[in-house]
């Protein structure tokens, strides 16, 4: 019983540490798309090209999608706002990506494998579910369930 209350007391502790985690994802996954959405944007047209070549239908539409979608949740995961909102298109970027370019590579992120893709859909999968946390213009803006 006294392991019980000892871990349940832990557990009331380590919830303080929830949005400076929230916090601290957000910008280490916003981090993680500056560069592919910068790389887009340097060279839209051979992106596109590289679209095309992968399959991906109407490939000009859809990397300028993929790079807009990238850099906004740049801003808007740094900033903790919409945080929910921007995570669902993000989470089709790393559908698409998994499955055009990483799969065929298996899992590992040596041989340029879905891990890393599959990581930040984990994560935006979390800001989905729990939102930007309290450290947020979301919290600031919409309340405290934000």
């Amino acid at each position: 019983m006294r392991f019980k209350q000892s871990y349940l007391e832990f557990t009331r502790v380590s919830e303080y540490f929830q949005s400076l985690g929230l916090l601290l994802a957000r910008l280490i996954i916003a981090y993680g798309f500056f560069e592919p959405a910068m790389m887009k944007w340097n060279d839209i047209g051979a992106v596109a090209e590289w679209f095309g070549s992968l399959g991906i239908p109407w490939p000009v539409l859809n990397a300028y999608l993929a790079a807009t979608t990238e850099m906004m949740g740049v801003v808007l995961l740094a900033l903790g706002l919409m945080t929910r909102l921007i995570s669902l298109p993000l989470m089709m970027v790393m559908i698409v990506a998994i499955m055009t370019v990483h799969l065929p590579n298996g899992f590992s992120a040596g041989n340029n494998g879905f891990e890393i893709p599959l990581y930040y859909l984990l994560f935006l999968l979390l800001f989905l579910a729990e939102g930007a946390g309290k450290f947020s213009l979301d919290r600031l803006f919409f309340g405290e369930r934000n």
